[in-house]
């Protein structure tokens, strides 16, 4: 008997703290996956994106001029994927850029502006920052998941 009022109370035990992290943790599971999901998608179909916009913007023979891939934006507050972006350069450079890292601010002025900068850098990480010069961002990739 005692080995079944254990076991039942184990049992509720589990049951209860699933419950809880479905409830609380839903948004987060939600934005881990998605994130995850945007980083897979652009290392699976990145090349595939990149040949996409590139003649839809009529860039044709952009390889004798600048290169071109798509990356994965960094959110500067979380380090998750949110987006994703097709950058441009010189090729020595663009082989380098490993993410776009985005970053937020508000400047007061005329009643406030909102600032966001994407920054071509040469890690997935948001951790010691290094930012790779002359790349731009020459496209926004959205990703529906």
């Amino acid at each position: 008997m005692t080995n079944r009022v254990f076991s039942f109370k184990a049992l509720m035990i589990v049951m209860i703290c699933a419950f809880a992290l479905g409830i609380f943790g839903h948004a987060q599971l939600d934005k881990l996956l998605k994130g995850g999901g945007i980083a897979v998608a652009v290392d699976k179909f990145g090349p595939e994106i990149n040949k996409g916009i590139n003649r839809l913007t009529g860039d044709k023979n952009l390889s004798h001029q600048q290169a071109t891939k798509v990356v994965p934006i960094l959110s500067v507050g979380q380090g998750e994927a949110v987006g994703a972006v097709q950058v441009a350069g010189p090729k020595k450079q663009v082989d380098q850029v490993k993410a776009v890292l985005q970053v937020e601010g508000k400047v007061d002025f005329i009643g406030g502006i909102r600032l966001r900068a994407l920054v071509p850098i040469s890690a997935r990480s948001v951790s010691n920052v290094k930012r790779v010069p002359g790349v731009g961002v020459s496209a926004i990739v959205d990703i529906r998941l």
